[in-house]
This record gives C-alpha cells, structure tokens and sequence, in this order.
C-alpha cells in the first residue's frame, strides 16, 4: 500500500495519448474514513436546534419621489406618525420635500407602524423604503 492509499486515496492512473506524446496521469480521489462523516454518540442524541421564528412581514411604504423626507409639517409640529401607530389607507405618513414643494406621502396599506427606516431631514431616493407597516 502507497502513502496516499495509507492517508484515505484512491489512486487512479491514466495514460493519454495526445499528438502521438504519451502522458501519464494520477488522479487521487478522497475515500473519507468512517471517523471522518460519523457524529459521536452524544452528538446524534441532541435534539435538533428549534428553528428561529420567521420575521414578520411587513409592508414597506415607498418613496414615489426623490427629494428630502421629513416626519412632520413643520420643525415644530409633532410627527405625523410614531412607532406603533395605528394607520389606515390614506392617512398621511411624511412629506417629502422635491423642488421646493411639499409632497405629502399616504399610507397604501392599513396597520400599525412597525418601522420608520429614515431619519427626518435625511435625503431618499426613488423607491426607497421608508416605513415598515404591519398590516
């Protein structure tokens, strides 16, 4: 028995033959050892790990513009909506700011506000998530 056979290979050789030259090829293939794939006894007696609970599903409400997002009419007003308010279709979320007009953004879902992913006075994108509601 050779040394590769010793360490788990297979050895394998091959003659090719290409433009009248003969080559000469060894191809080893790994035979694992049973120590190798086997769990211990106490390993196989565990109870499988209880899967993480799924995410909850949330609605995710748009930026329709790119401009600048802003929680609140004013910088002294309170917000249109918070963490955990009860919204229906319709009821305005933020307004976002493009060009100097006020565009004000609707809920197209009714639910509770689970998450507000931008901060006020930040910029948004076209498309870019803003709030999370779980309907």
């Amino acid at each position: 028995m050779n040394a590769s056979q010793q360490k788990g290979f297979n050895a394998v050789k091959q003659r090719i033959k290409k433009n009248n030259k003969d080559y000469a090829v060894q191809i080893e293939k790994y035979r694992a050892a049973k120590d190798d794939y086997m769990e211990s006894e106490d390993e196989m007696e565990k109870p499988a790990p209880t899967p993480a609970p799924p995410e909850e599903i949330l609605h995710i409400v748009a930026s329709p513009i790119v401009g600048t997002f802003y929680r609140s009419p004013s910088p002294t007003a309170e917000s249109f909506v918070k963490l955990g308010d009860t919204v229906e279709t319709g009821k305005t979320l933020c307004i976002i700011e493009a060009m100097k007009l006020m565009n004000e953004i609707p809920s197209d879902a009714g639910g509770t506000v689970a998450k507000i992913f931008v901060e006020n006075g930040q910029p948004v994108e076209y498309g870019q998530p803003l709030f999370g509601i779980k309907v």
